[in-house]
């Protein structure tokens, strides 16, 4: 089975913040985080997915999702990354 870690950012007043998770069907979870019935944290927000890696092992993807979360440089590199394209589509 395929499992996938994702980073996830909404804009809140006027910045924006990132949630990181796990799952094997991604499309179905960034449905479920939009429609508020994702992690408490994430309800009532609009997401949009700024990083996603694909693994082969549910143990690795439990490992590297829990280092993403941690890694509070790499997100917001990853953060910047997406809100500078969305700047840059935006501004075409």
């Amino acid at each position: 089975m395929t499992y996938f870690v994702y980073l996830i950012i909404s804009k809140s007043n006027s910045k924006f913040i990132s949630y990181v998770g796990y799952t094997n069907n991604i499309d179905k979870r960034i449905n479920d985080h939009n429609e508020s019935k994702g992690a408490k944290f994430t309800k009532g927000r609009y997401w949009e997915i700024a990083y996603y890696k694909k693994y082969k092992c549910k143990i690795v993807a439990m490992k590297e999702e829990y280092k993403l979360k941690k890694n509070y440089s790499l997100r917001k590199k990853i953060k910047e990354r997406f809100i500078n394209l969305k700047i840059k589509i935006s501004n075409n």
